[in-house]
Order: C-alpha cells, then structure tokens, then sequence
C-alpha cells in the first residue's frame, strides 16, 4: 500500500474508533481483550507506525509546507491511544472526541498536501 491508501486507512480506523465508542456506550458492552480489543489494536497499531515511518521518509524528500514530524508523532501517539480507549466506555467522552478530531484534521492536511503535490508533478511533465 501507498502513504495515500496508508492514509486514508487510518482514517477509517479514526471512523471505526468513533462508531465503537458510542456503540459500547449504547450497549454498556464489556469488551474481551484477547478477542476483541487486542487483535483490533494490533492491527490498527501496525498501520499506525508503517504509516508513521512512511510520513517521516516522505517529509524529508518532499518538505510539505504544512505537514511536520511532530505532527506525525502527535497523530501516532494519540491514535494508539485512542484505539484501545474506543472500546471502554469508561473513556472520557471529550478528550476521545477532540483526539480523533485532532487526529482527521492532520490526515486531511496530509492528504491535501499530496493531492497538491501530485497536481505540481501532472503541471511539471
């Protein structure tokens, strides 16, 4: 897969995280570790850090103006956490929210960044 497709599945893991939230609250389901959040998370963490390592490679070669590292670590950091929170409904409802807000927002700059990119090669040729 490519840092767009990589992308664009985190953000439909950001969509995933938000639809279980409430879904655990609606339902008051107590979730099994090893059945349900462990494979979720290992999986979900897995495309984080690939996705991580590709944004980094990808910033030094193409210098984004709007997309930095530390944004990168910020969106890695709080994805892993939120993902394994999605499926407590302890969670506090906030902080989980502006999380995977925070998280849409910079995969959308990350995208747009690329998108434009992607236009400055087609006008190059």
């Amino acid at each position: 897969m490519g840092k767009m497709e990589d992308t664009k599945l985190l953000l439909t893991i950001c969509d995933e995280c938000e639809q279980r939230f409430y879904h655990m609250r609606e339902t008051d389901h107590e979730p099994d570790f090893f059945e349900e959040v462990k494979p979720y998370a290992d999986s979900s963490h897995q495309a984080i850090a690939r996705w991580a390592e590709e944004m980094k490679v990808w910033i030094q070669k193409e210098k984004p103006r709007y997309v930095h590292e530390v944004q990168v670590d910020s969106l890695k950091d709080s994805m892993t956490q939120f993902v394994v929170q999605s499926f407590y409904k302890a969670t506090g409802k906030k902080r989980f929210i502006l999380s995977i807000r925070a998280a849409r927002y910079t995969l959308q700059t990350v995208l747009d960044a690329m998108n434009a990119e992607r236009g400055e090669d087609q006008m190059n040729e």
